[in-house]
């Protein structure tokens, strides 16, 4: 292989400059950190963007795919059908890293019992039925009326006002038994990491604003650090002027050489500033490391209180909770007992009432009506608990529960979060990194010749 003699605009830089070794020491610590930066700022941005897949047709490649290596397979930038594109790491790992999360982080500082009871689940079974006051006789009427048309209407006004009074002095006292049940059973009636999972993978973007609210100082750190490269570019450039020296490497042309100490620099940049946020976990010697402890480490009591707050008010909110408990994978369970509770609440509050509508309608018809207050109820607590600032209410017992736990973590468990979320796809960053320096060398070789 020849050297290129001259560079892509026949610029006389040797005219320009006492020698070339002045121009290599100039020129190629900046191309190198212009290169540190581009890595890194790009880098960041393929972490998080696009949310969503965007790519188009490729021709054949539907049928090369099957030939690809697996982990070129899982890579997020093949969708189906012969689809090329890109998604952001985070998101298109959306299931994933909910999972990591869930593990590393949120079921180490509690269980489901200790979440629900954070919610406070007695208040809001008193929020329930102060609600519940302002709709009884709309809800009373509406059961009988659908259940049993022709007993409601021989209800003298005197007896229907019974119900209603007996219905409104005992509703605190259902919610509460209600919920005391729930508490109960609560870890036989919800899967947190369930929850966690299932949610975070249908909405990547909440997962995606989690993780860059959660690391936003180191991600912005990781960016600048790219102007690493600026000494490891000036490394570069007496490297090449003294390489030749050496028996064998110094037979390679200086365009390759240039090309070569381009790509380690890319990747030695993306591996400091991946070792320096997240390595170690607990402080060590300088001796070990230099900066001693991992960036975001360091940050553990300020990033706890971002991350306990992501938890409370996107994540375990109440109206998250009451939507896996009552139409999740166990939401059948959770309803039955639900069904249990009320009706033995509903048979207490009509007391004697009960033999006389038994009297009444017979026995399979006061069932039915039992049936539908049950449904009415069931039917009635989710809209409830949609209550946006009763919601904030009980998230900000949730947040500083949440925050206080992850701050009792060490510095190595807490780190280890946001470092598995992101440590399996580190490789391709790194050939990010690489390829990018390439094509930044092969930019400085065009414009100022090896």
């Amino acid at each position: 292989m020849s050297e290129i003699p001259s560079n892509l605009f026949n610029i006389p830089w040797d005219a320009l400059t006492d020698s070339k070794f002045v121009l290599e020491i100039v020129s190629i610590p900046i191309f190198s950190a212009i290169a540190g930066l581009l890595t890194n700022w790009t880098g960041v941005l393929m972490l998080f963007a696009p949310v969503k897949f965007t790519g188009f047709y490729v021709p054949g490649l539907k049928t090369l795919f099957n030939f690809f290596p697996r982990k070129v397979q899982i890579l997020p930038v093949f969708a189906p059908g012969g689809i090329l594109g890109f998604q952001g790491f985070i998101p298109a790992r959306a299931e994933k890293m909910a999972a990591i999360c869930c593990d590393k982080a949120i079921l180490k500082i509690g269980n489901v019992k200790d979440f629900f009871q954070e919610l406070d689940p007695e208040a809001i079974a008193e929020h329930i039925a102060v609600l519940a006051k302002v709709q009884l006789r709309d809800m009373v009427d509406e059961v009988m009326a659908t259940q049993h048309p022709a007993l409601w209407k021989d209800f003298t006004p005197q007896m229907r006002e019974v119900l209603y009074q007996r219905v409104d002095t005992e509703l605190p006292s259902i919610t509460k038994h209600a919920f005391e049940s729930i508490g109960d059973n609560v870890d036989q009636l919800i899967d947190v990491k369930l929850l966690v999972v299932g949610y975070l993978r249908k909405n990547p973007g909440v997962l995606k604003d989690i993780i860059e609210g959660l690391g936003g100082p180191e991600l912005r750190f990781m960016v600048r650090i790219g102007l690493m490269g600026f000494p490891l570019g000036l490394l570069l450039a007496i490297w090449l002027h003294f390489y030749h020296y050496i028996p064998l490497i110094g037979a390679l042309p200086g365009w390759l050489m240039v090309l070569i100490g381009a790509a380690v620099i890319g990747v030695l940049v993306n591996i400091l500033c991946i070792k320096m946020v997240f390595e170690p976990g607990d402080p060590q010697p300088r001796y070990k490391y230099i900066w001693k402890q991992a960036k975001f480490a360091k940050r553990q009591h300020e990033a706890a209180g971002d991350f306990g707050h992501a938890i409370a008010y996107q994540v375990l909110t109440l109206p998250n909770i009451a939507h896996e408990l009552l139409e999740g994978p166990r939401g059948d369970k959770t309803q039955k007992l639900l069904q249990a509770v009320i009706g033995q609440e509903i048979t207490r509050v009509l007391g004697p009432m009960k033999t006389m509508v038994r009297a009444a309608v017979g026995g399979s018809e006061l069932d039915s009506i039992l049936e539908g207050s049950q449904r009415a109820a069931l039917d009635f607590a989710p809209s409830v608990l949609e209550d946006v600032e009763f919601g904030k209410l009980q998230a900000e017992k949730l947040d500083k529960f949440a925050s206080q736990k992850l701050r009792e973590l060490t510095p190595g468990e807490f780190m280890e979060m946001l470092y598995a979320a992101i440590e399996q796809d580190a490789w391709l960053l790194y050939v990010h990194g690489g390829l990018l320096g390439v094509v930044v060398g092969a930019v400085h070789i065009l414009i100022f010749g090896a």
